[in-house]
């Protein structure tokens, strides 16, 4: 792993920052490794119970960096194979049964979008702004946004957003439904820290509580396209069946109806 990306784990909780400041954390290939590198440690790891995403500089992340491609990738075939290398950290997170929050400040465009709608809670602030953009280059949409911009927002709001130079407002994002929140600060800088401060609570909520159960919802909700609606609830039967044998669960549960009878 480079430094394009900044690792560390603390008290179960992975976190990832983008570390391409000077480029709006835009992808080329030491971000992409480093990417792939660092998502498939955090989902393999038994002592990561929650990730965070976030990154340094003055914006999340502008997707692919246009002006490394143009001078240093000779052909198709590199972006194609870079583009791979990222979806395989994409994948990790969505495939895996850890739950990723991303603190979003600033601008995401592009392929920042897909590492975005890889978490499974995002963070913006009031200032942020939210697109596409890639048809103003003569580009098509990557890194998942085809996949799983529609899933968020509906086919007709993704549509809107592909076909527009269009940049979502904070406040349009979260009515959309693309992000959870937006907090306010007082400067750009203040509220980026207020983005990172918010992501984290989220994150140490569900590592205060069963993660592990938070885990397997997030699963089970990511991989329901895979499934019929009959297969859906067989997993949705096994999981729960699985889930209730824990020592977590058997705790909370007991916990519960002693807390129920002293009620009554």
């Amino acid at each position: 792993m480079n430094d394009a990306i900044l690792f560390a784990v603390d008290g179960g909780l992975a976190r990832l920052t983008l570390n391409r400041p000077a480029r709006l954390n835009a992808f080329n290939a030491d971000l992409a490794h480093a990417w792939r590198d660092a998502t498939a440690e955090a989902t393999s790891r038994s002592d990561v119970k929650a990730i965070l995403i976030d990154a340094a500089g003055p914006a999340f992340c502008a997707g692919g960096d246009v002006i490394d491609m143009a001078t240093t990738m000779g052909s198709a075939d590199d972006i194609t194979a870079l583009a791979e290398v990222i979806n395989t950290g994409i994948r990790s997170l969505t495939e895996s049964a850890v739950p990723v929050v991303a603190a979003a400040h600033g601008t995401t465009a592009g392929g920042g979008l897909g590492i975005l709608l890889s978490s499974d809670y995002a963070i913006v602030g009031s200032r942020s702004r939210l697109g596409s953009l890639y048809a103003n280059i003569g580009l098509t949409p990557d890194l998942s946004v085809s996949a799983q911009l529609a899933r968020a927002v509906g086919q007709r709001r993704a549509l809107q957003l592909v076909l527009q130079d269009r940049l979502l407002s904070a406040a349009e994002a979260v009515e959309w439904g693309l992000v959870a929140e937006a907090v306010d600060g007082a400067d750009s800088a203040g509220e980026a820290d207020l983005v990172r401060a918010r992501a984290e609570e989220v994150a140490r909520f569900w590592l205060a509580g069963a993660a592990e159960a938070y885990g397997n919802a997030k699963r089970l909700v990511r991989s329901q396209p895979e499934r019929t609606f009959a297969e859906q609830l067989s997993e949705e039967a096994r999981s729960i069946g699985a889930a209730m044998a824990t020592p977590d669960a058997q705790a909370r549960i007991a916990a519960f109806a002693a807390s129920s009878a002293r009620k009554r």
